[in-house]
């Protein structure tokens, strides 16, 4: 079985600098970290539905029970996995509306 976890990508090239940057405080990068994970639920979530949808085999390469089982787990570390990865662009989108609930901006 191939592990998907480790497979290269394509990287996203690096933005360019417009000066100094300011240092990240620690509720920045929390907010970050918090719209990453939210993302990687919700990638967690599609990739549950998408699996479920798979007719499980019979026969020699069926993972029987324990298929059924872990399928959850599975799901949910592809989907940690895509939004460590740069995800599908939900997490910024998340992110600002983390600051403007914080800010009061509706």
């Amino acid at each position: 079985m191939r592990d998907v976890t480790s497979v290269q990508g394509p990287q996203l090239p690096p933005q360019a600098a417009t000066g100094p940057k300011a240092p990240e405080s620690k509720a920045d990068a929390k907010n970050r970290e918090t719209a990453k994970n939210f993302e990687a639920v919700f990638l967690g979530q599609m990739t549950q539905i998408m699996l479920e949808s798979v007719p499980q085999g019979d026969g020699e390469f069926s993972g029987g029970h324990g298929e059924e089982m872990f399928r959850g787990i599975m799901a949910e570390k592809l989907g940690a996995s895509i939004a460590n990865r740069g995800g599908i662009g939900l997490a910024p989108v998340v992110l600002d509306q983390i600051i403007k609930l914080q800010q009061g901006n509706k």
